[in-house]
């Protein structure tokens, strides 16, 4: 469980005006991102950091100037480019496409409806395919630099009833906050198989690989390292990595984050992350079972409280959110993403059972299946050292790390990062 630490305040889905500070992420790449301080950069370009690549097999990269890759066009035009992102029909895919704006903005209302062809998304008939995006939210472009922006569109009927809940004057009052813990696994292109892994083979066990640092245990922490750098640009809400249990695995944080922003902050890094992988050759893969056997699942897990319960005598109340999860356990299994079948243990999902156990003096609330935790104030330094839930249901295995095993530690897959 990574630690989340409280926002100071709540985070606003504009951009500010001094989005020109930071520097982008350019696309030149090699098999693993480096970003590395540019001690020469042009006057009239804002860059700060890039990426060098010192090669790109079959990359089209390769036969493009880097003068113009890096461009800045602020001092050309008062144009931007805004990159428009929406998920695509599988509900895990996302796609995007770039307009030209006629100037810089600062809020998601500034900016135009715009349409895509839904019959080539899954997500409309080819009779009737026109689907309509509506901004929602706007982040500073790590890509493109300047005032160039990414967009985060609304094309599903999901946010507008998610939308009616947040802003109920009783919800406002509680402002709940999200915690989100994204891991994913970075995959070799060409066999799809983890980065670091022998092709055809298997590395040693796990044990050394969670946290570790070294040649023979850290894979891809370039890639890691760059994603955080870029979410911080674009004015995500970002606030750990960390290196995952089984070997090519990663996992980062974000949050906490006041209400339906918290679907914005992580759908963006999402992109951002398919973005650099996508430029380093390598396959991100969000698949909560990568590698069969005795190897670490992957998940999304959601740290969830409210004010009532951050304050003193949120335990009970915390209590009642537990009673009120089990009159529809069944609905929130089932929304809590496909390829859950094949993780250790989700046999007990169909089973809803909550208890309190003892951890280093502090109070653990547990259910299978739905997993909600909470650690008593003072002795959590997760989310201001406050009560918290995390709520999903994720199976993971981890039988070379002491005592633990896949049958022994169940965690949390989020449910509020679909479809908001």
């Amino acid at each position: 469980m990574a630690h989340i630490l409280a926002p100071s305040q709540q985070w606003q889905m504009r951009i500010t005006k001094n989005s020109t500070n930071a520097s982008p992420v350019t696309s030149k790449m090699w098999n693993s991102l480096l970003l590395k301080q540019n001690k020469k950069a042009k006057a009239k370009t804002s860059a700060k950091f890039r990426v060098f690549a010192l090669h790109s097999e079959n990359s089209t990269i390769n036969r493009m100037e880097d003068d113009l890759l890096n461009m800045d066009i602020t001092p050309y035009t008062d144009k931007i480019i805004a990159e428009y992102i929406w998920i695509g029909g599988s509900g895990i895919d996302l796609r995007s496409k770039s307009r030209t704006i006629s100037k810089p903005v600062e809020h998601p209302a500034e900016l135009p409806k715009w349409n895509y062809d839904g019959s080539s998304t899954g997500q409309a008939p080819g009779e009737d395919s026109e689907v309509i995006l509506y901004p929602q939210a706007i982040f500073k472009d790590p890509f493109r630099g300047g005032n160039n922006i990414l967009v985060n569109q609304s094309p599903q009927n999901k946010r507008h009833r998610a939308a009616e809940i947040f802003s109920n004057q009783k919800v406002i009052d509680e402002i709940p906050w999200y915690g989100i813990e994204q891991e994913y696994t970075l995959l070799q292109s060409n066999v799809k198989w983890p980065l670091g892994w022998p092709v055809g083979g298997y590395p040693g066990p796990q044990g050394p690989y969670y946290c570790g640092a070294g040649a023979d245990k850290s894979f891809g922490r370039d890639i890691s390292d760059a994603h955080y750098k870029a979410c911080l640009y674009a004015g995500i809400n970002i606030s750990g990595t960390n290196g995952e249990v089984m070997p090519g695995q990663w996992e980062f944080q974000v949050g906490p984050s006041v209400g339906i922003e918290a679907g914005d902050h992580i759908w963006c890094a999402r992109y951002i992350l398919e973005r650099i992988t996508e430029q380093a050759g390598v396959v991100l893969s969000l698949d909560p079972k990568p590698i069969e056997g005795d190897w670490n699942g992957a998940g999304c897990h959601t740290n969830y409280s409210t004010k009532s319960m951050r304050e003193e005598g949120g335990f009970e109340v915390i209590k009642k959110a537990i009673l009120n999860l089990s009159l529809r356990h069944k609905e929130h299994i089932s929304a809590y993403g496909e390829g859950n079948e094949r993780r250790e243990l989700l046999i007990v999902v169909a089973r809803y059972v909550w208890g309190v156990i003892p951890k280093s003096k502090a109070k653990v609330i547990w259910k299978t299946g739905g997993q909600l935790q909470t650690w008593t104030p003072m002795l959590c330094d997760c989310i201001a050292g406050r009560n918290y839930l995390t709520v999903g249901a994720h199976a993971r295995g981890r039988s070379s790390r002491g005592s633990e095993t896949g049958t022994e530690r169940l965690k949390s897959v989020g449910v509020i990062t679909r479809g908001l």
